[in-house]
Order: structure tokens, then C-alpha cells, then sequence
């Protein structure tokens, strides 16, 4: 059954709307653009593991078909099998730890065959993943997806200075190229008008392959190595095989339960911004969403490329241009395949110049972080959720601040964790999480006087009691309004005159008010009044309890030895 969605008035295209031809091709092909800038995710692995010119223009062809195919599974929504929504499938650097020491240990096969394993762990992630609720939290989620950044920053930082292997100093002549390349991107990031900031990575590439020409770094030999490839040609299959090894099953695992976290988050976007009366994320759809994310991981190793899942900035470009519809998806989808059969295009990536390696990744790392640290921030937080945050994001800082503190663990499962920050943060959040859940229910009782109680002090009393506990603030101002109004219809039905004893109830998913007096009943049987039957003839009693039900997500009422019992619940 389709959900019905009421589109937010920001949308000019929503999830559901067609978009005529000619527009949804131009919106194809600038989502597609953003997604080819994530290859550079793709291109480090090439570099890590030392792979010939067959194999590096194999693997991004592969990369692009595998991302076209991710694309159109997110957009399916059938039968189980994705979200139904707009979500770009790019080159997931959460993987990149991964893949490069499968690189190292085995080279191409070795990456491909556990990135294709890897897929299977994220389809796994999707079947329990409402029963995982307590463990992707808001807060992990964000210190993920910041961490997905952080860990991105030393490989970047490398090429932005020209430091090599070879040359373990700064190269000031990349560093110039370096600056000048994310100068530019900024700049029109920053600065411009219109929808020139929606194409300032492609600008500012295209300009640092240019300054990087003039200044030497990009050999005019690379230039023509990229006129000298076929204009179209199917990929070289012949290289395409696999192999597994045991000792990386847990840093691929790790690596697909941070993409389920920020996967998780992407698709709890797209169900907000497509719905104006969204309130909570839908666990169908996300688990849906899982489904097709993991299906598009495993086809894209099989197939011979990186792994694949949903693209934030590509979540905030849709967003920005007002139009989700997923009829653009199939436009992205076909373009990213079709790219994957111009052996030029590739090319274009395996010539790279270091400067650009550099300055196109940590433009692309501002965004991941501090989009992190807002997803970290969206809820109140309290002792346990910053002292969960704090420390897995000190250790995990640490292994690549102190690396010598954990060279000497060389257990085969052990040390690809601790010489991964994203690894090293996501296990010990996950862990203190679970640990932290002891005791996470949290109860308060207060007595109010019906009559007496203003609406000031019920204000104050939950808003001190949610930033106590870590609670939304949406989910608060909802409880203050349907408490208000349930005590003023208490004292206005004449209820009951006699103290009213209120005991709050919260844990990470629900809040419960339980007011409890002696007196008489309120009668919740057919008193149920739609609001557009407002004008009509209706009690006082029966208009009290419309307005508490648009609050509460749910209203009980029941009576035990002698004293009524009402508990308003709220979906957190």
C-alpha cells in the first residue's frame, strides 16, 4: 500500500510528480555530475593498491555502472526493494579503509570480492534493523557520518601538500595548484549567485586539471593518453575476478554497518523532506531502503567496482533545486550506466593530477563533518549522550593522532580496527551505547493543582525534565500543548477539584504523561471530532480532546480503585 504524502510547499517536483522531459534530463545530468565527483573515493583505491592501467579504467567504468544500478534499486519501491525515493548512489568512503588494505593483501580480486561480501552484511543490517533502534541513535548516527569525513582527511591532506611515498615533503608546486583548485571551489561556493554554486566542484576541478597543465603536473602525454582511448567500448570483463580472506571480515563488516548508520540518516532525510506532515522516521521504508542499498554494494563488487550506497550532498542538491521526484532517478540511473561505456571518461579520473586528489575530497570532508556534527546537535543532549560522543570520538581521533600507541596489535581481526578512526569511533559509540541503555528509562512524578496550574509552569516543568533527558524539543512543545489542554478541560468539566498527580515516563523512543486523580471520568468513546467539523455543534469536552489528539500521538483513559487514570503517549 502506497503512503500518501502531502508535498511540502518548498517542493516544485516531489517523490511522486512527473517532471517534464527536457527538465528532468538537465536535473539527470547535473545529479550525475555530482556523483562522478565521489570516483576521486575510487581513484584512492586505485592508488593504494598499485593497479595497472587495465585495471584502474576497469574499476572506475564498473564504479559508474555500479552506481547507476544502485540508483534505480533506491528508486524501485517494490516488492520490499527500496525506498521509492530520489537518493544517487556515489563511491562510499566509508569503505575506503577497507578497501585499501584488501587492495594491499590482494589487490583488485581481493577488493571486489569482499565489497561484494560486504553487500550481503548491509542486506543482513536490513531485516533487524527496527529491533537495532536503540543502537542507531542520533547521535551515533551523526558521529558516523562525521567520522566518514575525519577519516577521509589523511589521505586528502597528502595530496594536497604533494606528499608521496617517495617524497615524504611538502611539494610547494602542488601546493599552489592545491590552494588555487579549492580557492576556486569555495569562491563560488561562498560568493555566487544562482545555480553556479551548484556546479563549483565540476568548475573547480576542471580548473585545477587546467592550472595543473600549465604548471607541468599534468603531463601533456596524460592528455593524450586520454584521446588515445576508444570514444565508446565495453569494459574489459576478462580482469573481473574475485577472492575473499577471513582476517578483513570485520573491518568490511564495521564498514557496512557505518554505511546502514549514515544510510539509515539518509533516508530519514528524504522521508522528512518529502512529507510536510512527517513526524517520525518510517521503519518500512528505511528497512526497504537498507535492502536496496546492500543489493546495490554486492552488484557493484560483483560487477567490478567500489562500493556503492546513497549520497548526502546529492539528498542536499535535490533539496536545493526543489524537485525529489523519483522519475529523475531513472534519468541519473541511466546516465551514470551510459558513462560507464566511455572508456574516455574514465580516463579522465586515472590522469588526475595529485593537486586536484587533494583539493576535491576535502571540500567534499567540510560538508560530511559538520553535516555529522548537526545530526549529533538535532537532540538535546545530556551527560550519557556527550560522554558516549566524547569519548568514541577521542579514540578515535587517537589512532590516527598517536599511531604508535597501537602498532604493536597485530591480531589479524584487531588491527585493521585500531588503524581505522572511523572503525575505532563506530565500535566503542556502539558499545557505550549499549552499555548506557542500563537504566535509560527515566521517571519523574510532580502533583498540579486543576485550576491553579498555569501554562507557564507545565512549560517549564517539561522543558527542564527534556533537557534533562536528551528529549527532541518538537516532541516536548507537543506534550507541553496536550498537557495544557487536558488540565484545562479538567478543571473546566469540573473533573475533579483534588491534587493531580503527574508521572513522566521517557526512554530513547517513547515519553508517557500519566495523570492520576479522584473524580470523575472522561469518556474517550466516540468523542473522536475531525478538525475540519470544528464549526459544527460539538461539547467542550469533545473540542478539548481534538486538540490534544493533533499533539499526542496516542490518548488512553481508565479507571482503577476509585481513581482515573489518563496517559497521553508521544512517539520519540
Amino acid at each position: 500500500m502506497a503512503i500518501k504524502r502531502r508535498k511540502p510547499s518548498n517542493l516544485i517536483y516531489g517523490v511522486d510528480d512527473p517532471v517534464p522531459l527536457p527538465t528532468c534530463f538537465l536535473l539527470g545530468l547535473q545529479h550525475s555530475f555530482q556523483v562522478t565527483t565521489a570516483l576521486i573515493f575510487a581513484m584512492i583505491v586505485v592508488q593504494g593498491m598499485g593497479a595497472t592501467q587495465a585495471e584502474a579504467e576497469f574499476f572506475i567504468s564498473m564504479s559508474l555502472l555500479g552506481g547507476g544500478i544502485a540508483t534505480l534499486l533506491q528508486a524501485l519501491n517494490k516488492k520490499g526493494v527500496g525506498s521509492g525515493y530520489f537518493m544517487p548512489a556515489v563511491c562510499e568512503p566509508a569503505y575506503i579503509s577497507a578497501s585499501l588494505l584488501a587492495a594491499k593483501l590482494g589487490g583488485l580480486p581481493l577488493v571486489l570480492g569482499m565489497t561484494a561480501l560486504s553487500g550481503i552484511f548491509e542486506i543482513a543490517i536490513s531485516r533487524i534493523v527496527q529491533r537495532m533502534r536503540k543502537v542507531f541513535t542520533p547521535e551515533v548516527m551523526g558521529l558516523v557520518v562525521a567520522m566518514v569525513g575525519i577519516s577521509v582527511i589523511p589521505i586528502a591532506v597528502r595530496n594536497f601538500l604533494g606528499i608521496t611515498d617517495l617524497s615524504p615533503v611538502i611539494n610547494p608546486q602542488v601546493l599552489m595548484v592545491s590552494i588555487a583548485t579549492l580557492g576556486i571551489m569555495v569562491s563560488i561556493t561562498v560568493w555566487s549567485k544562482g545555480k553556479l554554486r551548484l556546479y563549483s566542484v565540476i568548475i573547480g576541478m576542471v580548473a585545477g586539471y587546467v592550472i595543473s597543465f600549465f604548471t607541468g603536473l599534468l603531463p601533456a602525454a596524460h592528455i593524450q593518453q586520454i584521446f588515445s582511448k576508444p570514444l565508446l567500448a565495453l569494459p574489459a570483463v576478462t580482469l573481473l575476478r574475485w577472492s575473499f580472506d577471513a582476517s578483513l571480515l570485520l573491518p568490511f563488516a564495521i564498514a557496512s554497518l557505518c554505511v546502514s548508520v549514515k544510510t539509515i540518516g539518509n533516508l530519514t532525510t528524504c522521508q522528512k523532506i518529502n512529507d510536510a506532515d512527517w513526524k517520525r522516521p518510517e521503519m518500512p521504508g528505511i528497512r526497504s531502503g537498507l535492502l536496496a542499498d546492500g543489493l546495490g554494494m554486492s552488484l557493484s563488487g560483483l560487477i567490478g567496482g567500489m562500493g556503492q550506497s546513497t549520497a548526502t550532498s546529492n539528498i542536499g542538491l535535490s533539496l536545493g533545486t526543489g524537485a525529489t521526484s523519483r522519475q529523475i532517478a531513472f534519468t541519473t540511473g541511466g546516465i551514470l550506466i551510459a558513462l560507464a561505456f566511455f572508456p574516455r571518461f574514465a580516463e579522465i579520473f586515472i590522469v588526475m593530477p595529485q593537486p586536484v586528489m587533494g583539493a576535491a575530497p576535502l571540500f567534499a570532508v567540510c560538508f560530511i563533518i559538520f553535516t555529522g556534527f548537526q545530526i549529533m546537535m538535532s537532540r538535546m543532549l545530556d551527560p550519557r549522550k556527550i560522554f558516549i560522543l566524547g569519548v568514541s570520538l577521542i579514540f578515535g581521533l587517537s589512532v590516527s593522532a598517536l599511531p604508535q600507541i597501537y602498532a604493536g596489535i597485530q591480531n589479524h581481526w584487531l588491527h585493521p580496527v585500531v588503524t581505522s578512526p572511523l572503525y575505532s569511533a563506530t565500535l566503542l559509540a556502539i558499545l557505550l551505547t549499549l552499555i548506557f541503555q542500563l537504566g535509560l528509562t527515566k521517571r519523574s512524578s510532580q502533583s498540579l493543582e486543576p485550576g491553579k496550574t498555569k501554562y507557564e509552569h507545565i512549560r517549564d516543568l517539561l522543558d527542564q525534565h527534556g533537557a534533562l533527558w536528551g528529549a527532541r524539543q518538537e516532541v516536548i512543545n507537543r506534550a507541553v500543548s496536550a498537557l495544557n489542554e487536558l488540565m484545562e478541560m479538567i478543571a473546566s468539566e469540573q473533573l475533579t477539584k483534588e491534587p493531580i498527580q503527574l508521572d513522566m515516563s521517557f526512554d530513547e523512543f517513547n515519553l508517557d504523561l500519566t495523570l492520576q486523580y479522584e473524580g470523575k471520568p472522561i469518556d474517550l468513546t466516540g468523542t473522536y471530532v475531525k478538525p475540519q467539523s470544528l464549526e459544527k455543534n460539538i461539547s467542550g469536552m469533545q473540542l478539548s480532546l481534538c486538540m490534544i489528539r493533533k499533539d499526542a500521538d496516542k490518548i488512553e483513559a481508565a479507571e482503577k480503585d476509585g481513581r482515573q487514570r489518563i496517559v497521553l503517549h508521544f512517539d520519540h
